[in-house]
């Protein structure tokens, strides 16, 4: 039995948006029946090299399929300019649960961006309303062409308004999806005034405020993932119904853990885990709700989820490096 190599442009080619979504929404209402194992993420400090490095395994059982993997992924802000690599790396080792065979070693980081926009597309169809047309992004990054991407999967998506200070990245931006959206650059509050709202940016301030949303936003907070980083301003937080991944991460290093480590936000605020939306245990968008806030911060399961439908379609087209790194006779 060989174990299968698969690099970026099998990752993209194989993680299709709409499996993806589908595998994804499925691992967290795994994760709400208790049928998952997850560790707390552990980190490496490397403060000489000005990074650290992460672990995140995890296993699901979904009653149809189980899985399980590990991504080891790190994070370097001098890399780009230091090294020309990218700031985040991942390597995603995905496993036969009954044997512990790793069946496939791929690529994690095109798996991070994908398994991160579909979670923003589950949460967007239970929280966005139903004819939700248009799409804000704050932040031009690499994150947001994933947004896009898996968010108009759900939801008819016409218009987009982007939002970056960096003129040059909106222009990429622009001209990447311009044949198929009406889309241009504008104001925090013009994206935010849009049916949903992705904000994926790294600050520490918060940058979007109440009055630059629309009464009947859906925001995905998707930049927040450490520690003191916060995009969304307290009283956006205060006047929306919050649902998040996971309590444990979200508190510690989500959109929400400023004011919550503040006591501005408790547990009484936040609606409920993503999880409990999608197996119905908690209700998403009713008629008269405003606005509605996802905070993502990102699950192991998700990974698993998303390397699950990259293995089977790659393994179905034959596709990658098949090579034998375990003698399986022995």
């Amino acid at each position: 039995m060989n174990s299968l190599l698969l690099d970026s442009d099998d990752v993209d080619e194989y993680a299709r948006l709409d499996a993806v979504i589908d595998a994804v929404e499925e691992a967290f209402a795994a994760f709400e029946r208790g049928t998952t194992q997850m560790p707390a993420k552990s980190y490496i400090d490397l403060p000489q090299y000005n990074g650290d490095f992460r672990s995140m395994p995890a296993y699901l059982d979904t009653g149809e399929w189980d899985a399980a993997g590990l991504k080891w992924v790190n994070v370097h802000p001098d890399n780009p300019a230091d090294h020309d690599l990218p700031t985040v790396l991942g390597t995603m080792i995905y496993s036969d649960p009954e044997t512990a065979f790793p069946l496939a070693i791929m690529d994690g980081t095109s798996l991070t961006m994908k398994r991160t926009g579909a979670a923003a597309a589950v949460a967007t169809d239970y929280l966005a309303v139903a004819n939700a047309s248009s799409l804000g992004l704050v932040g031009a990054g690499v994150q947001s062409y994933t947004q896009l991407e898996a968010i108009s999967e759900v939801r008819p998506i016409e218009t987009v308004v982007v939002s970056d200070p960096d003129e040059e990245r909106v222009e990429r931006f622009v001209a990447a999806f311009e044949d198929r959206f009406d889309i241009r650059g504008g104001s925090i509050s013009e994206a935010g005034h849009c049916d949903v709202l992705s904000t994926v940016t790294p600050v520490e301030d918060p940058i979007v405020g109440l009055e630059d949303v629309g009464d009947h936003t859906h925001v995905n907070a998707i930049g927040a993932d450490a520690e003191d980083k916060h995009e969304l301003a307290d009283e956006v937080l205060a006047a929306a119904r919050i649902v998040i991944d996971d309590h444990e991460q979200c508190t510690h290093s989500g959109e929400i853990n400023v004011p919550y480590s503040a006591g501005t936000l408790t547990d009484a605020d936040i609606h409920g885990e993503i999880g409990e939306l999608v197996v119905g245990t908690k209700e998403g968008r009713t008629d008269d709700l405003g606005i509605t806030v996802f905070d993502s911060t990102g699950l192991a399961i998700q990974d698993v989820a998303a390397a699950h439908v990259v293995y089977e379609a790659a393994r179905e087209n034959e596709a990658g490096y098949d090579f034998e790194m375990i003698d399986s006779g022995r």
